[in-house]
């Protein structure tokens, strides 16, 4: 039996009209919190990148404070190697001198008085 087109809705059918957007409704909203849900992990990521990164940076910070107090002690102990080469040069030197010296004066004492000379 078909319906002719001006026909008015029957109570059923707007009831059913009625159920069918409530549903359609549910849906939407469940479609947005679905939505929802996933915005806020895309958030969330990008919060937990954001401090990822000034975690990183405080790293970077701390590394770089890490180097340049090496560099520091490097340098003291390149100042302080260079130091002790220094001394050691010098010791060898006076301790070189204080055994040819004596030699030197004896062996001058010696060449004058071959040579015919008073002491």
């Amino acid at each position: 039996m078909s319906v002719p087109p001006t026909a008015e809705p029957t109570l059923w059918e707007l009831q059913r009209a009625i159920l069918q957007i409530r549903e359609d409704q549910r849906d939407g909203i469940a479609g947005l919190r679905e939505n929802l849900r996933a915005d806020l992990q895309v958030l969330a990521g990008r919060i937990e990148q954001a401090v990822t990164k000034d975690v990183y940076l405080s790293d970077q910070r701390l590394t770089e404070q890490r180097l340049a107090v090496l560099e520091r002690d490097l340098a003291a102990e390149v100042r302080a190697r260079a130091a002790a080469e220094d001394s050691a040069a010098a010791a060898r030197r006076w301790l070189i001198g204080a055994f040819v010296a004596p030699l030197v004066v004896a062996a001058l004492q010696l060449w004058m008085l071959s040579k015919g000379g008073h002491p």
